[in-house]
């Protein structure tokens, strides 16, 4: 079997991992009240989401995103979890900011409160990018090259 990965997809989408896995490792970190490392580890974990959104950013911008290839009776189910990924995305997101800067500013009962529920959200975004990532290059190949609306919506 040979299966070509297209480059940039392949290392973004194993930098979201990475980061959900240094997530895992913070947490347990703190739960063994080791908070140097635990800061350590979150700021990797920050780091590696960093560099998947500049790999992403910049592949879309310079490339475009990739309309899903996959059977058509399937494309609306795509589209509806490509969507709920990206609400996921977005909200981990502003959650991981906030989360961050409550950490880094003492205000430890609201990092204490943010903390898991961040950490569900990120671990939910990072598994739903991997199925997407599957399900555009490793189960089915990939649709054309094109914008981003047109790559979400299947104009």
């Amino acid at each position: 079997m040979n299966i070509s990965l297209p480059i940039l997809p392949t290392i973004s989408t194993a930098f979201i991992v990475l980061s959900a896995v240094f997530v895992a490792i913070g947490w347990y970190l703190i739960k063994q009240r080791k908070i140097e490392s635990h800061k350590k580890t979150m700021f990797l974990a920050a780091i590696f989401a960093l560099i998947f959104f500049i790999v992403y950013v910049s592949r879309t911008i310079f490339v475009g995103n990739t309309a899903f290839g996959g059977p058509e009776t399937l494309k609306v189910y795509y589209t509806v979890f490509l969507i709920f990924h990206i609400f996921l995305a977005t909200v981990g997101a502003v959650f991981g900011i906030v989360t961050l800067l409550t950490g880094y500013n003492n205000k430890l009962s609201r990092h204490r409160r943010l903390g898991p529920i961040t950490s569900i959200i990120w671990f939910f975004t990072a598994i739903t990018g991997v199925a997407v990532y599957l399900l555009l290059y490793v189960f089915y190949t990939g649709g054309e090259k094109t914008s981003v609306i047109r790559a979400i919506l299947g104009y």
